[in-house]
């Protein structure tokens, strides 16, 4: 028992000097919740360390850092700093069940500013990445359409530079230089319509406006009644974006080309290895494990002292390494 809340007997016994303390901290949890099952925690915390940067930006940085040799910093990193932070930060959550700041506070009252700073963060990260979210609902309502808005050239934000490159048939009248896909005209021209330049903000964008209200409106009624709504969500949230990687991954194993993709994927170029900018492999490490972030230290916080913390929190990393792994065999569309 914590020295500053015990004390020892004459006959050697140790008794709590507060007696009510650990009944406080025992409602007190029960207050901020805890998660039904254990299934709930663990597909919440996979939720949030596998995102975008597993299936977009990874496989980016594989291809540039020498292919399968990526994966030997990348390891290297994941076993001996990623999962061992990971596995500090939800120890704390689960041991102390408050949040950032009130959590390293307990620990050491100095540490008070490294949950001050991690909340500075994650205030930072949801302003950006709600805007994400907007954007995906833009596309997902300009998707209910029987031509897809980005497939063609023939729509009024498109220009004379515009060419169908899946139709290799078509004639092209423009340079190769000044050519551009109907997809990037869709999202410069159509969804964000990009102005000249920062001196000209342009018009409101009435639609992204909207959908970026849903999007807030959303992630509010997925976390109003705390653990209990957020623990039925997370079971079509975290399952649902996997099986349509599984769809997407099928489709791109059998495309043609496929296997010469996933050799120039896997084979390894060792002198990558030496590479001036491999630290940008810490970045792809910590920045999705939310390392500093204290994300898994508060899913951690909603769970019960009893429950043996290293396996639950080391299964998540298994779903994320097997999502990364095989991103990039999926199509890009």
């Amino acid at each position: 028992m914590d020295s500053r809340v015990s004390s020892t007997t004459s006959n050697g016994e140790t008794k709590p000097m507060c007696p009510g303390m650990e009944k406080a901290e025992e409602a007190g949890a029960l207050q901020r919740g805890q998660w039904s099952n254990k299934t709930e925690f663990v597909l919440s915390v996979a939720g949030e360390i596998i995102g975008l940067g597993n299936v977009w930006r990874f496989p980016y940085l594989c291809y540039k850092n020498g292919g399968g040799a990526f994966f030997i910093p990348y390891l290297i990193f994941l076993f001996t700093c990623g999962i061992p932070v990971f596995l500090l930060e939800t120890a704390l959550g689960q041991y102390t069940s408050q949040g950032g700041i009130t959590a390293w506070r307990k620990i050491c009252p100095i540490f008070e500013g490294i949950g001050y700073a991690s909340q500075t963060i994650v205030i930072l990260l949801n302003i950006y990445y709600i805007i994400v979210l907007a954007w995906a609902l833009f596309y997902l309502f300009s998707s209910f359409t029987t031509d897809l808005p980005w497939g063609s050239c023939r729509h009024d934000w498109n220009t004379e530079h515009c060419v169908e490159f899946q139709r290799p048939s078509s004639s092209v009248n423009v340079s190769s230089e000044n050519a551009t896909s109907p997809v990037i005209e869709f999202w410069e021209r159509r969804v964000l319509k990009i102005s000249d330049g920062i001196q000209h903000l342009g018009a409101l964008r009435w639609e992204l406006a909207l959908c970026l209200l849903l999007a807030w409106v959303i992630c509010y009624f997925c976390i109003w009644k705390g653990v209990k709504s957020t623990g039925k969500v997370v079971y079509f949230t975290a399952t649902f974006p996997y099986l349509m990687l599984v769809v997407l991954l099928i489709r791109g194993v059998t495309l043609p080309g496929a296997a010469q993709g996933i050799q120039f994927y896997l084979y390894p170029n060792l002198t990558r290895l030496w590479d001036p900018q491999r630290p940008r492999t810490n970045y792809e490490l910590f920045h999705p494990e939310s390392c500093g972030c204290q994300g898994s230290q508060k899913q951690q916080t909603m769970r019960a002292r009893k429950p043996p913390q290293p396996r639950p929190g080391v299964f998540p990393h298994d779903i994320r390494w097997d999502v990364t792994v095989t991103s990039p065999s999926r199509p890009r569309f």
